[in-house]
């Protein structure tokens, strides 16, 4: 072999090399790679930077890790050093805080940016999520109404309006817009489309349909393995099938990936149902210290806090307590159940009732939502709605329905006996 010959076979393997290294990145992972690239190329431009941390906060999406919002945020201020108030820095800006939860300064900084670029898709995206999340739904139905119409079909538009039709109780709906956003998502992008096949699981298993739910998300985890949102998805069918040894091996899994509160509380639950009390009560504990931790911030386990105290701690104080924080700045259909439930177990169910009744106004069909509405209803001695509430919880054989249905038998026994 001579020497030519050699160092062409030397260059070769290392391009080759390169490109099996490549290949095992993520997509967020390379964005951050040619974000990178460009911005050695040409430091003085803002540009590069602005690459970075949109790369960076996919990253912090793909991984559930929250330290890639901070370094996006650092990628971010220089690009603002290097050109003050840039245009797509200030969208990025705001994506950011949408990531970080901080969803009453998002909707702010997302008027001002739709007051200077009215005709801008994606702005009207950080509108419709800032308004979804804090529970201005038609606000956030009119944003969204405003992407379509700008580009009809659009991504981004589609996924929003799915969420929405499911708030609103449309999950067929909300399916056959998932999988339009399914079939316009190229294949290279992994991590949106294992995204999409989860939402769309977690809509088949919120209608009972458990076995179309595994599928796609087995698909999702196929195609982005790992990923936090299936299994989680997938561990909530596991519990519903009572199957939880295999949920909590599931929650392992995803509490390692992604070691927030939340994953810890859910990891608990499986742990109590599974029988391991030991182990359970030491997440729970664990849950506790790392939810009150957080709880300062926009984004934290306020509401698995609430139930915690609820139903597990059996601390109604505590409960009411977690819950006030985030309904003073949030009225989402989720807080106000959470609201709901936590003044029903301090014995305020006229309160706890007005709240449950606003979240499910919105149109909403979520067994547990219907199952806390039926108990609160009971409490009162209201056993026409409390019956109503629970068929409806039942019928969905959605997670939660088994509750509803226990709840329901004793409704029945309650009725027998008057």
């Amino acid at each position: 072999m001579n020497r030519i010959t050699a160092v062409f076979l030397l260059l070769s393997a290392t391009f080759a090399a390169a490109q099996n290294v490549t290949a095992s990145l993520s997509p967020a992972e390379r964005s951050m790679v040619s974000a990178r690239r460009a911005i050695a190329a040409k430091p003085s431009q803002y540009s590069g930077y602005n690459q970075l941390a949109i790369a960076l906060s996919r990253r912090a999406r793909e991984t559930s890790d929250p330290k890639y919002y901070a370094q996006a945020e650092d990628a971010l201020k220089k690009s603002f050093d290097l050109s003050p108030g840039n245009l797509e820095g200030e969208k990025i800006h705001v994506w950011l805080l949408l990531g970080r939860h901080e969803f009453p300064a998002a909707l702010e900084a997302a008027k001002a940016l739709n007051k200077k670029v009215p005709d801008d898709v994606l702005v009207y995206g950080f509108l419709a999520d800032a308004n979804a999340e804090l529970g201005n739904y038609a606000d956030a139905e009119g944003a969204v109404q405003w992407m379509l119409d700008l580009r009809p079909g659009n991504l981004p538009g589609l996924t929003r309006a799915a969420y929405l039709r499911e708030l609103f109780g449309d999950i067929d709906g909300a399916l056959e817009l998932m999988k339009m956003a399914y079939e316009a998502t190229p294949p290279t992008e992994a991590e949106d489309q294992a995204w999409i096949l989860t939402q769309m699981g977690h809509l088949h298993a919120a209608t009972g349909r458990f076995a179309d739910a595994e599928q796609l998300l087995q698909r999702a985890i196929t195609v982005f393995p790992k990923y936090h949102y299936a299994l989680a998805n997938l561990a909530t069918i596991r519990m519903e099938q009572k199957r939880y040894a295999d949920a909590v091996f599931l929650l392992q899994q995803l509490y390692a990936e992604a070691p927030h509160a939340e994953n810890l509380y859910l990891l608990a639950e499986a742990l109590e149902k599974a029988g391991r009390a030991n182990e359970a009560h030491t997440a729970f504990v664990e849950f506790e210290q790392k939810s009150l931790a957080e709880s300062s911030r926009k984004d934290n386990s306020s509401r698995e806090l609430v139930f915690y105290y609820a139903d597990h701690a059996h601390d109604p104080f505590k409960a009411l307590q977690a819950v006030q924080q985030e309904y003073a700045w949030r009225h989402d259909v989720y807080t106000l159940d959470a609201y709901a439930w936590a003044l029903h177990v301090n014995g305020k169910d006229q309160e706890a009732r007005k709240q449950v009744e606003t979240a499910l106004g919105v149109g909403i069909k979520d067994a547990k939502l219907l199952r806390h509405a039926g108990e609160i209803a009971l409490a009162q001695g209201d056993l026409t709605s409390a019956e109503r509430y629970l068929r409806e919880a039942e019928i969905l054989h959605a997670p939660g329905s088994q509750l509803a249905r226990a709840t329901l038998a004793s409704l029945s026994e309650l009725k027998a006996r008057k």
